[in-house]
C-alpha cells in the first residue's frame, strides 16, 4: 500500500478533460470549478482514494504516470505527442542503458519520455540553441524526475566544428531543417544507429529522405499515427468526436555503410579522434587538479 506524503507528485482525476497534476503540501489548496480541493486531506491517503471538495464533488487521487508528466509539461514548443513517443521508443528499440542524442529540445516532452526508458544506466544528451525554451525545457524535466538522466547543453550542431558525442545507440532530431544535420548526427552515431526525425510537412520529409540516402542510411521509413478515441457506454458506444489526429510525420532510418569512395568515413574517424583527445585533456586536467 503506498500513501500520500507531503510532497508527493498527486493527478487529481475527476474526468478525462479535467485532472490537475500537484505536488501536494499541508498548506496549499487546488480551486477549481467543482470547489476547493485541500492538499492536507489527501496527505496519509493511499493512491487511488477519493478526494472530496467543498462543492461535494470528488476527484481520484492517481499516482502520475509518465503520460501524465508529459502531457500536463509546460508548452514553450509544440510537444511530441504520447502517440507518436511508444512509436518512436519501439521502432528504434530505445532500452536501458542506451546513450541518446536530442537535436532541439523544445519543450522536453520527448526528452522526458527517453530519459525514462534509458535510466538508470543510460543517458540523454540534448542540445538547442534557444535559452528561453532550454530553461522551459529544465524545469518540465525536474518536474518529471528525470533531470539527473538529462545533459542539456546550449549549442548549434549545423556549425559545431567538433561533435560532442561519439557512439550513441539513437538520434532524435526535432528541427525544421533536419535534413542539415544529418551528415553531423552520422558521426555521432554507431553501426546501425537508429536516427528519428520529426517532420511537421511532407516537404521536409522528402529533403531529409534524399539527405539519409546521401548519408549512407538504410531502413528509411517514414510514418503518420492517428489516434481514435471510443467512447464506451452501455448501449451507446461509438465513435469519440474528440482525439489526436494529425501532429507529425516520423522519419526512421539506421546507419550503414555503402563502401562509396566518399568522405563519410574520413569525417567520422577525425571526429572520433577529435572526442578522443578531448575525454584525454579532460582526464589529465582533473587528475593535475588533484595532485
Amino acid at each position: 500500500m503506498e500513501k500520500i506524503k507531503n510532497n508527493s507528485p498527486v493527478l487529481f482525476y475527476y474526468n478525462p478533460s479535467k485532472k490537475w497534476l500537484v505536488k501536494v503540501s499541508k498548506k496549499d489548496e487546488l480551486h477549481t470549478h467543482i470547489g476547493v480541493l485541500k492538499h492536507s486531506d489527501a496527505i496519509g491517503k493511499e493512491y487511488g482514494s477519493k478526494l472530496m471538495s467543498n462543492k461535494d464533488k470528488y476527484v481520484y487521487l492517481l499516482k502520475p504516470t509518465m503520460y501524465d508528466y508529459v502531457m500536463k509539461i509546460q508548452h514553450g514548443t509544440q510537444i511530441v505527442y504520447p502517440k507518436d513517443l511508444g512509436y518512436i521508443v519501439a521502432r528504434a528499440g530505445i532500452q536501458n542503458g542506451q546513450k541518446i542524442v536530442e537535436i532541439g529540445t523544445g519543450s522536453a516532452s520527448l526528452t522526458s519520455f527517453v530519459a525514462s526508458i534509458v535510466k538508470p544506466r543510460g543517458h540523454v544528451y540534448t542540445f538547442d540553441v534557444d535559452e528561453n525554451f532550454m530553461k522551459i525545457a529544465a524545469k518540465n524535466l525536474k518536474k518529471s524526475g528525470m533531470e539527473k538522466y538529462v545533459t542539456q547543453q546550449k549549442l548549434d550542431i549545423k556549425t559545431a566544428k567538433k561533435m560532442p558525442v561519439e557512439d550513441a545507440d539513437v538520434a532524435l532530431i526535432d528541427l525544421g531543417d533536419p535534413w542539415t544535420v544529418i551528415p553531423q548526427v552520422r558521426q555521432m552515431l554507431k553501426g546501425s544507429g537508429a536516427v528519428f526525425a520529426i517532420c511537421p510537412t511532407m516537404n521536409q520529409l522528402e529533403k531529409l529522405t534524399m539527405s539519409l540516402i546521401e548519408n549512407e542510411f538504410t531502413d528509411i521509413e517514414s510514418t503518420e499515427h492517428i489516434l481514435r478515441t471510443i467512447d464506451a457506454r452501455e448501449g451507446k458506444t461509438r465513435h469519440s468526436f474528440q482525439g489526436i489526429g494529425h501532429t507529425t510525420y516520423l522519419c526512421f532510418a539506421r546507419k550503414a555503410f555503402f563502401d562509396r569512395d566518399s568522405k563519410l568515413k574520413i569525417n567520422e574517424k577525425k571526429s572520433k579522434k577529435t572526442a578522443k583527445k578531448s575525454i584525454k585533456k579532460s582526464t589529465t586536467t582533473k587528475k593535475s587538479k588533484s595532485k
